[in-house]
């Protein structure tokens, strides 16, 4: 590799910023990522999740059901540029029934952004979230948001952070006040003063000061909280961890800033903050050992697959994300499982469901390919290297329907529908086995089958039958001899889209049993 296109390769990675944004819902997620593309140039104007009959949505809710709900149920890519960074934003989806697409879009990240409210503290699928995070090693950035709402004691909601999820946390502001009383947050390294000064963001004012005991603060701020933010200060800087770039990268300490999305306060210091402090990409795991960025050779892998972003042209989009080397469009690679060498004519990039063609591409960044049905989640291509990237993470469905289609006459669709939303991960399907084929439908929440079910009918025209089963339990059987008979009770054996045997069991029971009559037997909960 000669030293130019080394050099270049180190240069761009460099600008690369690429990470997720967890919270539990209703935290503020979707608000706070339409405010960093605001500051990004990306869009002129923010769209309040609930300001529905304004028919303004928030840009990262591109489907018609998240639009109706406002909620997020489906994985977000946008980007922008901002102080000289490429920033790739993955805005996930919330809600805990759709965790799978959650933590299939974790392992494309380099950081994470946590959200938490300020009034309700570490909630449980922040929790879930967290651990995905804390097992990949990637490092934790904290916005506490919603600071223009009464909430918890700043100090609590950090000993709350470091007994609940087990990470010491650095504050890099400070609120002074809190609700009706908010009347800014202290910048402790950059030491100045943000000041809250009403809904629209071009009248937060930022000064300087010599500390948090500047008289100008007691000026802005009145006697009362200007005292409670030198005590709480004092406090920290005597008790508190001091930063430690080190731990942040390790993922052992997280930098915490204070805000409220909603009104625009506090993101432009965190968006500032979080693009010195986030590092760049880094290496990745694969069958071969690791791959750097500046690797000569490019890779990649596809994390995630979605039908039908722009209805009208029924498409399918897979989401690639480049790991090394350099993408050009119209590149060769090989499609590592196909065996087979494939050209990339079309690649994209994103704001939502708003796309345009890409001519260049470097680690770290994330492109849509056009897909005509032949990649799947977990897909790795490569030049002239059979890489393949650390397996993502499959999870064992937990509640379980038989689908049928209402109108026979439009069974193609919905055999293509039931194909398509399939390989996008959003359901796992498995068929029966024997003369009567039933086929099943797993998933890990309900609001699951809702979408499945309003995407049918509004993407491919198709009204589906669901009925609920009493089975709670999917595992993937490994054997040599296989007597189906003796899956008959509370339990079926059914075959999954790859044909590897599964068993469905109704209770822990029935499972265990299974379990113990059969020695010889492998029970899996994910796919071998």
């Amino acid at each position: 590799m000669s030293k130019a296109i080394r050099d270049e390769l180190k240069q761009e990675v460099a600008k690369r910023r690429t990470f997720a944004i967890i919270s539990h819902p209703d935290a503020g997620k979707t608000t706070l990522t339409e405010k960093l593309l605001l500051y990004g140039g990306a869009i002129h104007i923010a769209g309040s999740v609930k300001a529905r009959k304004a028919a303004r949505h928030a840009t990262s809710d591109w489907m018609e059901i998240e639009k109706q709900r406002g909620i997020s149920v489906t994985s977000s890519v946008m980007q922008f540029q901002y102080a000289g960074k490429n920033v790739n934003i993955l805005d996930t989806p919330g809600h805990q029934d759709f965790s799978e697409d959650t933590y299939r879009t974790l392992t494309a990240a380099d950081s994470a952004v946590m959200l938490i409210d300020v009034a309700k503290g570490v909630e449980a699928q922040t929790i879930k979230l967290f651990q995905v995070c804390r097992k990949r090693g990637i490092p934790i950035f904290t916005f506490i948001n919603k600071l223009d709402r009464e909430g918890q004691n700043p100090f609590e909601l950090l000993e709350e952070i470091e007994r609940v999820l087990g990470i010491r946390s650095v504050p890099m502001n400070w609120p002074i006040g809190m609700g009706r009383e908010l009347c800014g947050v202290y910048d402790r390294m950059k030491k100045q003063v943000e000041l809250f000064q009403g809904n629209d963001h071009s009248t937060i004012e930022v000064r300087p000061a010599a500390d948090y005991n500047d008289p100008a603060i007691r000026e802005m701020a009145g006697d009362y909280l200007a005292d409670q933010l030198a005590q709480d200060l004092e406090l920290l800087d005597v008790a508190g961890d001091p930063f430690d770039y080190e731990k942040v990268r390790a993922g052992e300490l997280t930098p915490v800033f204070f805000g409220s999305a909603v009104n625009n306060f506090g993101v432009q210091t965190f968006l500032e903050n979080f693009l010195q402090l986030a590092p760049a990409p880094t290496s990745r795991r694969t069958t071969d050992g690791e791959v750097e960025p500046d690797d000569e050779k490019f890779s990649g892998y596809i994390f995630k697959i979605q039908a039908n972003m722009n209805p009208a042209h029924r498409d399918r989009i897979a989401f690639l994300r480049i790991c090394s080397g350099k993408f050009e469009r119209g590149m060769s690679v090989k499609h590592v499982r196909a065996g087979k060498d494939i050209k990339l004519s079309q690649p994209q990039q994103f704001l939502a469901q708003d796309r345009d063609i890409v001519d260049t591409a470097y680690p770290g960044d994330i492109i849509g390919l056009f897909d005509p049905g032949i990649f799947r989640i977990g897909d790795s291509l490569a030049q002239g290297a059979n890489l393949t990237f650390d397996e993502l993470p499959t999870f064992s469905p937990e509640i379980f329907a038989k689908v049928s289609v209402k109108n026979a006459l439009k069974q193609k669709q919905y055999l293509k529908g039931l194909d398509q939303l399939t390989e996008e991960g959003m359901v796992q399907v498995f068929r029966s086995i024997g003369p009567f084929e039933d086929t099943y439908l797993g998933v890990v929440g309900q609001l699951q089958f809702d979408v499945f079910e309003y995407r049918m009918k509004n993407e491919y025209g198709v009204d589906i039958q669901l009925a609920r089963t009493q089975f709670q339990f999917a595992r993937w059987i490994v054997a040599d001899k296989l007597d189906a008979s003796k899956f008959r009770i509370n339990s079926t054996l059914v075959k999954d889209k790859n044909d590897n045997n599964v068993a469905l069991f109704e209770n822990e029971y029935a499972m265990r049993t299974a379990v113990e009559r059969m020695p010889d037997v492998k029970f899996l909960e994910t796919a071998p």
